[in-house]
C-alpha cells in the first residue's frame, strides 16, 4: 500500500479548470494525463512547458520506485500509457472527482484565511453558510464572493457544504445553514415525485425561494456517442451500463422521474444501484470506460470531453427562512445575483442561464407544481 502526502500552493490567480485537470495537483499524474491527451512525451513535455530530459527522467524515477511500467513503446510508434499507467490514471481521476466537493470546500477555507492574513486592515468579512447540491456555478460564485472585497465592503465568505438537495433543505430547516441550494424540473406536474419530495419540507410563509440559474441536464456518454443513445429508453433497450447518483440527490430524484415519465423502472437500468458522489465522478466514470451513460449536467459533460444528449432543463434554486431575509450576509448575497458581472459569468458557462437571479418570491412562482 503506498502512502498518500498532499500539498497546496498559493497563487496570484485561481488556474483555469479544463478537460481532465484536477483539484489536487500531482506531478506525476499530470505527466501521465499529458502523455495520454498528447500521444508522446515530447508533446507531453510542451504542453507542461517542461524540457523532454526533465520528463524522461521523471517518468524512469517514478517507475524505478513503483516497480511498474508506466509507459510502452512500438517500433515506429509513440509513446503510450502501458495498462498499469491507464489504470492507475483513471483510479486517481476517478477519486478526486468523487472527493471533489469536500476538496473545493476546503480550497474555498484556505482561501477565506489567507484572505484575511493578506488583508492589513483585519476587516471581517460575513460568513454566509450554504448547504447545497452541488453545482459548479456555486462555485463560480464562490470565486466571485472571495474577489468582490473593496475599500468600503468587506463582502461575503460563502461557505459552501455540498450534499444532495434533500439533504441541504434538510439542514436548513434544522438550523445547521442560512441557505440551501437545490435542483428540480419547473414544470413537473402537481403529483410528481418531486413535486411529492420537496412540498414537505418546504412551508409557505416560512420559506423564501431564490432565483439562481437554470442548466441542461442529460445523458453524459462516450464522445461521438458510439452507442447513438437518444434517451433513456435507448440506455435499457441497449443495456447500456449506467452510472446512478446517490439517493437523497436531486439527480437521482430526476432519473426516477423521468424513468416514470417514460413508463421505465428501476430494473430496466443496467447499473441502476452503482451510484457516484458527483456529476464529476459520473463523468469520470465514463471516461475511464468504466460505464458508458450516467445523467449529468452538459456543463459537466463538456469540460470532461465527453458527448451530451440533453433530456432536459431544471432550474437550480437557492432557499432562505423568510426570517433570514434582512440579515447582512444574505443581501449581500442577492445583490451579487442580481450584479451584471454575475449574469455575465454565468452565460459563460455551456449549459446555464441565468433564471431570475437574485429574486426572492413565493414558492408558487418558481416552483409552478407548488400551486
Amino acid at each position: 500500500m503506498k502512502r498518500i502526502a498532499m500539498s497546496y500552493s498559493l497563487m496570484a490567480e485561481r488556474p483555469e479548470r479544463g478537460r481532465g485537470s484536477a483539484l489536487l495537483s500531482n506531478p506525476m499524474m499530470d505527466v501521465l494525463h499529458a502523455v495520454h491527451e498528447q500521444g508522446s512525451i515530447s508533446a507531453a513535455a510542451r504542453q507542461l512547458g517542461l524540457s523532454y530530459r526533465h520528463v524522461w527522467g521523471q517518468l524512469k524515477e517514478w517507475e524505478q520506485q513503483l516497480g511498474r511500467e508506466l509507459l510502452v513503446w512500438e517500433r515506429g510508434q509513440s509513446a503510450l500509457l502501458s495498462p498499469f499507467g491507464q489504470r492507475l490514471l483513471m483510479a486517481e481521476r476517478l477519486a478526486q472527482a468523487r472527493l471533489g466537493p469536500q476538496m473545493e470546500s476546503l480550497r474555498a477555507e484556505l482561501e477565506r484565511a489567507f484572505a484575511l492574513a493578506f488583508d492589513d486592515a483585519q476587516r471581517p468579512r460575513e460568513v454566509l453558510t450554504l448547504y447545497a447540491s452541488h453545482d459548479h456555478a456555486l462555485a463560480e460564485l464562490q470565486e466571485l464572493a472571495a474577489s468582490s472585497q473593496t475599500a468600503n465592503e468587506p463582502g461575503v465568505h460563502l461557505d459552501i457544504r455540498f450534499t444532495g438537495s434533500v439533504d441541504a433543505i434538510r439542514a436548513l430547516n434544522e438550523g445547521r445553514c442560512l441557505l440551501a441550494g437545490f435542483h428540480t424540473q419547473p414544470f413537473a406536474d402537481a403529483d410528481s415525485r418531486s413535486a411529492r419530495t420537496y412540498r414537505p419540507l418546504l412551508k409557505p410563509g416560512t420559506h423564501k425561494i431564490i432565483g439562481f440559474a437554470r442548466r441542461s441536464q442529460g445523458l453524459m456518454v462516450a464522445p461521438g456517442n458510439p452507442l447513438r443513445l437518444r434517451d433513456l429508453r435507448d440506455v435499457s433497450l441497449q443495456r447500456a451500463r449506467f452510472v446512478n447518483r446517490a439517493i437523497g440527490t436531486g439527480t437521482r430524484l430526476l432519473l426516477e422521474e423521468l424513468l416514470s415519465q417514460d413508463g421505465l423502472s428501476s430494473a430496466d437500468l443496467n447499473g441502476f444501484d452503482r451510484e457516484e458522489s458527483s456529476h464529476a465522478a459520473v463523468a469520470q466514470a465514463v471516461a475511464s470506460g468504466e460505464a458508458d451513460v450516467g445523467l449529468g449536467t452538459e456543463y459537466t459533460a463538456r469540460i470532461q470531453g465527453l458527448g451530451f444528449v440533453p433530456l432536459t432543463d431544471e432550474r437550480y434554486l437557492l432557499v432562505c427562512l423568510k426570517s433570514a431575509l434582512e440579515q447582512a450576509p444574505v443581501q449581500a448575497l442577492l445583490k451579487m445575483l442580481r450584479s451584471a458581472s454575475w449574469q455575465q459569468r454565468l452565460q459563460s458557462m455551456t449549459g446555464y442561464l441565468p433564471d431570475h437571479p437574485g429574486e426572492v418570491a413565493a414558492m408558487k412562482r418558481l416552483l409552478p407544481w407548488w400551486a
